[in-house]
């Protein structure tokens, strides 16, 4: 019988900021190059350390996106992505992460924070590709939110969020393609836009195209929830636009 106290591991608890917004129609993700060690100057996500044993997950996201940001964390929704804590994911011991992530439209520029050497926000394209070298895991990280957020384009009004008051569909379709990254055929979406029951509604008089074609504009509907929702398209070498689907809405309906 082994009569040695319980001794309680030393687990580390943190929080990662997954923060992704639309900019010159390309999906990024706030990231900073990481100012002390380890992997100083590298780029890694905003997050850090719970401070104390009474500082809730949320209150940590928080002040980490202040700190090392200059966000204010009011003007997000912040959602828990999940929970990273595999063995050797940070050379200071065992660190549990609890990622965060949210989704929001016209983020103003960062500013770097007290532990962070730079802020600014990165093509997710550049990140997933491997061009720009992270920390950590969080590549994984990244994968996980932008996964969660194309899925959250599947089955919630999210994209109209990230268009103007009053948009038309090729508008929309482009926020589609930012976030899922892949070229839409416009006569299919046109359709499946159409058949999402109170997704948008029509506004106003239709507007010229730079075709010169009168589009329809449109503006959000009162659905949160899309159904049926807007799956996304699987690519394949057979796929080809159907020319015998409904017009785009480049043109007049």
């Amino acid at each position: 019988m082994n009569d040695d106290p319980w001794v309680p591991p030393k687990v580390m608890i943190a929080v990662d900021l997954v923060i992704l917004t639309l900019r010159a129609s390309r999906l990024q993700v706030l990231m900073v190059e990481r100012g002390i060690e380890p992997y100083r100057g590298s780029w890694a996500l905003p997050g850090g350390f719970l401070e104390h044993s009474e500082e809730s997950l949320t209150a940590a996201a928080h002040r980490e996106l202040a700190e090392e940001a200059a966000l204010d964390a009011q003007t997000l929704h912040l959602e828990q992505l999940g929970v990273y804590g595999e063995p050797g994911r940070d050379p200071r011991g065992r660190v549990v992460s609890v990622a965060h992530l949210a989704i929001a439209p016209q983020l103003p520029e960062p500013t770097a924070g007290t532990d962070a050497a730079d802020a600014r926000w990165q093509p997710i394209d550049d990140v997933l590709s491997g061009q720009l070298p992270l920390a950590f895991d969080h590549p994984r990280i990244i994968a996980d939110g932008v996964e969660r957020a194309r899925v959250k384009l599947e089955h919630s009004a999210l994209a109209t969020a990230f268009c103007g008051p009053t948009f038309s569909i090729t508008d929309l379709q482009a926020v589609y393609e930012a976030v899922w990254g892949m070229p839409l055929d416009p006569r299919n979406f046109y359709r499946k836009v159409q058949k999402t029951k109170d997704f948008i509604v029509a506004v106003g008089p239709a507007r010229r195209s730079t075709a010169g074609r009168p589009a329809r504009l449109y503006t959000a509907g009162p659905c949160s929830v899309l159904s049926p929702p807007m799956v996304r398209p699987i690519l394949s070498t057979a796929d080809a636009p159907d020319t015998d689907d409904c017009d785009s809405d480049d043109e007049e309906h």
